[in-house]
């Protein structure tokens, strides 16, 4: 029977207020790098990777250069173990500053379950109020089962949901 699909957006405005998480449990070095230079190929990578368990389809559309634009237009930061990806995220600032969207989040599969994700958040909400006084982030039903659980632990608050459709 399908099931309704929620959207909840939540944010942050006080960089005090982000709760980390404590070290993932992995075996292995965890490193968080930023794509530098911006890479495209890097960006649909993950977008296919991470969101394919979570019905991510929007983008699947893009062309090369498109997926080129939108990465000169965002921070990919991405997460590794032992040097293997394990997940990413991509800030999205805004034309005015005044707030920085964590646009795309999440891990591939076999980095799951070990707490690298409240990690990768803990970094990405660090590196957002670098770069603005509010991050926000929406997520919704189709994502992961820990997604808004993780959200809220490190301290983003709902501001909105919406009943996009079914599932």
């Amino acid at each position: 029977m399908p099931r309704p699909v929620i959207r909840t957006y939540l944010e942050l405005t006080d960089p005090g207020a982000v709760r980390p998480a404590a070290a993932p449990r992995v075996d292995g070095h965890v490193e968080i790098a930023k794509v530098d230079p911006p890479d495209g190929a890097t960006s649909r990578w993950f977008y296919l990777e991470v969101g394919r368990p979570h019905q991510w389809t929007d983008n699947l559309h893009r062309t090369d250069a498109e997926w080129q634009a939108w990465a000169d237009a965002v921070e990919t930061w991405v997460a590794t173990v032992d040097g293997d990806r394990a997940g990413y995220y991509e800030l999205k600032p805004s034309d005015d500053a005044a707030d920085v969207e964590v646009a795309y989040f999440g891990l591939l599969p076999n980095a799951q379950g070990v707490g690298l994700g409240g990690h990768l958040l803990t970094h990405a909400l660090t590196r957002a109020f670098a770069l603005a006084p509010r991050a926000w982030v929406h997520t919704c039903t189709l994502d992961g089962p820990h997604a808004l659980a993780n959200y809220e632990a490190r301290g983003l608050r709902r501001f909105r949901t919406e009943t996009l459709g079914t599932a």
